[in-house]
């Protein structure tokens, strides 16, 4: 192999190991979205797996459980799309199309 191609290479390698590295970062990340000024949140990881969800009293009305539930879905948008941003962020770097920087 001649030496521009080792040069390559070990380029490769090196953006690979970032890569992981980046990915590791991401679902170590804790991100948290809300929904109903703040009486129900949800936290996610950076890849969007969620792993936490926090209901305050205050929320829970056994008259309208159409309106928890929809602020459950709310804060669920609102944390995966600031994870997807969060990973976009890290992986651009890397020419990783967006959407894809969770899946690597």
């Amino acid at each position: 192999m001649d030496r521009q191609m080792k040069k390559m290479m070990a380029q490769a390698q090196k953006m690979q190991q970032s890569m992981m590295k980046a990915q590791e970062e991401l679902a170590d990340e804790r991100i948290e979205g809300s929904a109903g000024g703040g009486m129900v949140k949800v936290t996610v990881t950076g890849q969007s797996e969620v792993v936490g969800i926090k209901i305050s009293p205050e929320a829970v009305d056994p008259d309208d459980v159409d309106m928890l539930e929809d602020m459950i879905l709310a804060a669920i948008s609102d944390a995966v799309e600031k994870s997807r941003k969060a990973s976009k962020d890290k992986m651009s770097g890397f020419g990783i199309p967006a959407g894809l920087g969770g899946m690597m």
